[in-house]
């Protein structure tokens, strides 16, 4: 290996760690262990490593964008977001680039890194349902790119986050599901890695337990899309003690149980009583339309593009913000 060529990347493979821990020991980060730091600084110090003053400076060369990592653009819950996002941007005078991961692991990381190429001045970011690992997200910070999370957020890297009250809206929703006389409701859920999933889950249960209503982990289900709720709700519906209502996570999946339901001729919400989450256009195309919570999109786009332009701008002072949006329910034809 030619000593004045080694790079991030080549200390990374010899160590057996990620180029991005290696860029925060070499900034020396309070987030790496000293062992990590001294390891990785006396590998560097022993093959020369210099670091690579074209790409520095072409970092710190940004422009007037801001990238936006959105999983589907086509739900009318992200696409309220980035009309929040597009408002505030263009206000102060960036334009947004939007990259969508379609719920893809691997192209978010390839969102990232393009971002990260394109020297934008920062961004708003909101998880997969399929990432565990966040390297790529570090990566962003460690270019000393703004990051924000918003929707669903990664809670071990330290940045910004806007969020609905997630707790308190599934608790409301199930609250509501209760008080009108269901006594066995299923919840329908995202993977539970996600801190949505882990939040609405909780409200769900507290609300079952604060009513003394037994909690079934058999009605307890990931199924987040339209077409899985099609699939597996028949099932459910089959069973002797049969849930009386539903909880599903989104709308789609909502929309979902409300078919299967019409197809095993039961009544909506009378034999079976669904509540959703998101309150988008297909809430109120659904017959009968569907009652559910209210996400305030576009409230979350407004904040998480403000957030992003106050540490563009420097006006932060190293502090984290976590934005909580309230969230309220929407009562329509499929709860009692």
């Amino acid at each position: 290996m030619n000593k004045t060529q080694i790079t991030i990347k080549d200390i990374a493979r010899e160590l057996g760690i990620s180029p991005s821990t290696v860029s925060r020991a070499l900034k020396n980060h309070p987030d790496i262990s000293q062992y990590t730091k001294d390891t990785v600084n006396n590998y560097a110090k022993e093959h020369n490593y210099k670091p690579n003053t074209l790409a520095l400076s072409l970092r710190m060369s940004k422009n007037n964008t801001i990238g936006v990592i959105v999983p589907e653009i086509i739900h009318y819950f992200f696409s309220s977001i980035l009309s929040g996002i597009e408002q505030v941007a263009n206000l102060d005078g960036f334009n947004v680039i939007i990259c969508q991961s379609s719920e893809n692991y691997e192209k978010e990381v390839k969102n990232a890194e393009a971002l990260i190429a394109t020297r934008v001045s920062g961004v708003l970011a909101c998880l997969s349902k399929n990432t565990t690992n966040y390297d790529h997200f570090q990566d962003i910070i460690d270019s000393d790119i703004p990051l924000v999370f918003f929707d669903r957020i990664c809670i071990g890297i330290n940045t910004d986050r806007v969020v609905v009250d997630d707790y308190a809206g599934a608790f409301t929703a199930v609250e509501y599901l209760i008080q009108t006389g269901c006594k066995r409701i299923a919840f329908y859920s995202s993977p539970f890695h996600l801190e949505i999933s882990k939040n609405r889950k909780n409200g769900y249960l507290d609300a079952l337990r604060k009513y003394g209503l037994k909690v079934d982990e058999s009605l307890i289900k990931v199924c987040d899309t339209r077409e899985e709720a099609i699939i597996i709700t028949p099932e459910i519906l089959d069973r002797s003690d049969r849930p009386d209502g539903f909880f599903a996570i989104n709308d789609h999946c909502a929309a979902g149980i409300l078919y299967a339901c019409k197809l095993a001729k039961l009544l909506v919400p009378q034999d079976v009583a669904i509540m959703g989450f998101s309150d988008g256009e297909l809430a109120k195309a659904c017959d009968p339309m569907l009652s559910t919570v209210e996400q305030h999109g576009f409230e979350m786009g407004k904040h998480a593009a403000s957030l992003l332009l106050d540490k563009i701008n420097g006006n932060t002072h190293g502090q984290y913000t976590n934005k909580i949006v309230k969230t309220n329910l929407i009562i329509r034809g499929t709860t009692r």
